[in-house]
């Protein structure tokens, strides 16, 4: 039974990382019509900006809450300033062409940034100083050791999805992303900047891929500059099972995979479980072609 609720909120704390990636990517291309293959680089960018405040706070003494807590807004931070400069730059000029040329745009933004970072700290795993309380046990939960990390995960992507819920649903700015979604020139022609709106789902995608980039640095103990690309493919399986452009879609998607992994590698076969993952998108895309979520670019 141990193992059983060890593997459960295992599949759960990956699946949350999952989710902090394919929320973002699910904002996106829900007003945007965009898949963007920057949000890998920019998980790694901020990851990697998560670890140089945690090392620097830790040479005098162990990371505290503190330093956890400015290392997470730093991350926050530099993925919200880098899906915004991506947008200005980048893609604002490419709306109206071909969706190949964005995705040719941003992946060759990826691969530049990732290359930049390998440059500078090579590949190899550099390890994350981390508060003694996450990698701490709580209290044995029907004897399986539980890490508090894991509730941190799981409880951010909870927020997160609280978060955005309420943004689209109650502020005004969630509902013009929303009303963009149903009917882009509609909103358009009632005077309203589409563009701002653009801008503004961007700059949240980046920032919540810089949220899960801390928190997967500090899952593992390690980053190094594969670490996006990694979880950007499980991310676009939760985004295609959980219905494109859908965020309650993809949340139940990233907790499906989460778990299928964990416990198809733990009782089969390791790997076995990233396989069935793949399995898993192609027969939703065969089955069920809107994902869990229904309609396509529904963003709740």
């Amino acid at each position: 039974m141990s193992d059983v609720i060890l593997l459960i909120f295992t599949g759960l704390s990956v699946g949350a990382v999952y989710f902090l990636l394919g929320s973002g990517l699910a904002l996106i291309f829900g007003l945007m019509r965009v898949l963007t293959f920057a949000h890998g680089a920019y998980l790694t960018a901020c990851a990697y900006a998560g670890w140089l405040v945690l090392r620097r706070s830790s040479l005098a003494s162990p990371p505290s809450v503190a330093s956890l807590l400015l290392a997470l807004l730093v991350g926050i931070a530099v993925g919200g300033t880098l899906a915004f400069l991506t947008e200005r730059i980048l893609l604002r000029a490419l709306y109206k062409r071909d969706h190949l040329d964005q995705l040719l745009i941003t992946a060759g933004l990826g691969f530049s940034l990732v290359a930049l970072l390998n440059g500078v700290w090579g590949p190899d795993n550099r390890a994350v100083p981390t508060p003694a309380w996450f990698t701490r046990t709580t209290t044995d939960i029907l004897g399986a050791h539980i890490a508090r990390g894991d509730f941190v995960l799981v409880g951010a992507a909870i927020l997160l999805l609280v978060a955005l819920e309420v943004f689209l649903k109650y502020t005004r700015h969630g509902l013009v992303v929303r009303a963009g979604v149903e009917n882009r020139e509609m909103v358009r022609a009632l005077g309203i900047d589409v563009r701002r709106s653009f801008t503004l789902v961007f700059t949240i995608g980046g920032a919540v891929a810089g949220l899960g980039g801390v928190l997967a640095a500090l899952y593992a103990n390690a980053v190094n500059t594969s670490i996006g690309d990694s979880y950007l493919l499980y991310a676009f399986i939760v985004l295609v099972v959980g219905g494109l452009g859908s965020l309650r879609g993809a949340a139940i998607a990233a907790v499906a995979v989460g778990l299928l992994q964990q416990f198809a590698n733990f009782y089969v076969n390791p790997g076995l479980g990233e396989i069935l993952s793949f399995v898993l998108m192609g027969g939703m895309l065969l089955l069920r072609p809107e994902g869990v979520g229904g309609k396509k670019g529904r963003l709740i």
